[in-house]
């Protein structure tokens, strides 16, 4: 990287070389048996200049010629965009705890006792239940350095247990899963296929829904497949340059309802998306984006926060080397002060949203959704009494998000970059075949 970094000063004002190397061993199990272990090794090494006022950029797997990856970079920073960022020099970064030596030491044997307990338990209690699962773990090494005497370089392990089971019934499917992820090594399957055994328990009975507003609860997993997105777009500094976010010009104003407050914080100890700094080299902080309803700050990278006229927030994230760009890395929802169990208490007549399907493919930006229920319950007199079928939910999320009736007291990780609680909305427009 210093060899890179010396040839790159000679032809560019700047110049920052970034490189992320990664190890990962998976187990997979298909229709109940297992299917693949797989053991996957990657490098990328990226160089980005500044030549003339102008980006250029350059990367490269394993150890490629030196010599064409400075040669590439000066080449496009001809037709690069105008670099309006310093990059950073030497600074300190906070210490987050994110690498557990205890990963690396798993053996295999291990993941796949894990995976066999886990359809085991499935399929024993739904005999004819076909399930996908698997294991997972993992190292990530990341090492930045640059013409400014910035220097960064950590480590970060990773480990994560998942099972989904598909249930056919003549025309009747059925699809239930769950998830778990940490830098720590995981061997509770306890913890995923007793939320699996419970979506089953609750889908046996079948409900119809009416057409209409409804009150609706968006579980952890609801609220991550049709508000999360949406939220995503919205904060993200590139859109609010642009001019494309709903909320961009809401800054210290209340757009959302007072119990809602949202944040990014990758200082978390131990969640796969936490690191000491960005993939700039920025010192990771917590970003405050919604405090009691109040739009509080957005996410910036180096370039968006100088054009924008502010700092960069650490959250310059690239995608196995290519250019950064603004993105979350540990999104987090603020806990509130009602059960699950008194929000649905509280239905005389709604949904409980475990997944939606398609949702995304809405106006992200506008705050649109609409999406299939995947699954999803129906609720009499405040009971869970089965699951719903041909049903569509659709709304706004902005108009959901100013009149939130409860925020959950249970905080669950989704998918290793979400933190959320459930989520309990008022008038959820629904549409049933049923």
């Amino acid at each position: 990287m210093e060899e890179v970094l010396a040839r790159a000063r000679k032809v560019a004002e700047e110049a920052e070389v970034y490189r992320v190397s990664s190890e990962e061993t998976q187990v997979r199990f298909e229709a109940n048996r297992l299917k693949q272990l797989q053991t996957n090794q990657q490098t990328s090494l990226a160089l980005r200049i500044v030549k003339g006022g102008r980006i250029g950029y350059a990367t490269t797997t394993g150890t490629g010629d030196i010599d064409t990856l400075v040669a590439s970079a000066v080449e496009t920073a001809e037709f690069g965009t105008q670099a309006k960022f310093q990059l950073p020099g030497a600074t300190d970064y906070p210490a987050v705890a994110i690498f557990d030596p205890a990963v690396e030491a798993v053996p295999i044997s291990e993941m796949i006792h894990l995976g066999e307990t886990m359809v085991t338990a499935v399929t024993r209690h739904t005999p004819g239940i076909i399930c996908e699962a698997g294991a997972s773990r993992g190292v990530i090494q990341v090492r930045i350095v640059n013409s400014r005497g910035g220097q960064a370089e950590y480590r970060k392990s990773f480990f994560s247990l998942d099972i989904e089971g598909n249930l056919i019934e003549e025309t009747d499917m059925l699809f239930v899963g769950e998830t778990d992820s940490s830098c720590h090594p995981l061997a509770d399957t306890r913890k995923l296929t007793d939320a699996v055994l419970r979506q089953l328990d609750l889908a046996k009975n079948k409900a119809a829904v009416p057409t209409g507003p409804l009150p609706v609860v968006f579980t952890h997993h609801g609220v991550a497949s049709a508000l999360v997105m949406p939220l995503m777009s919205a904060f993200n500094g590139k859109m609010v340059l642009e001019g494309a976010s709903p909320v961009g010009n809401k800054m210290g104003q209340a757009f959302f309802d007072k119990k809602l407050s949202l944040r990014d914080d990758p200082t978390l100890e131990f969640r796969p998306g936490s690191r000491p700094c960005d993939d700039e080299g920025v010192p990771s902080q917590r970003t405050s984006l919604v405090e009691g309803g109040i739009v509080a700050g957005f996410l910036y990278d180096l370039q968006t926060a100088a054009l924008a006229g502010t700092k960069s927030t650490g959250n310059g994230s690239r995608s196995r080397g290519g250019l950064p760009s603004p993105s979350p890395a540990t999104f987090t929802i603020a806990a509130g002060d009602t059960s699950f169990e008194d929000m649905v208490a509280d239905i005389r007549e709604g949904l409980v949203i475990e997944q939606l399907m398609g949702a995304e493919q809405g106006n992200i930006l506008g705050g649109d959704f609409s999406g299939n229920v995947l699954l999803g319950y129906k609720v009499e007199n405040g009971k869970i009494v089965g699951r719903v079928k041909d049903t569509m939910v659709s709304g706004n999320i902005y108009k959901v998000l100013k009149d939130i009736a409860a925020v959950g007291s249970e905080l669950k990780w989704v998918g290793g970059f979400l933190q959320a609680p459930p989520l309990y909305c008022h008038g959820i427009s629904v549409s049933s075949r049923g």
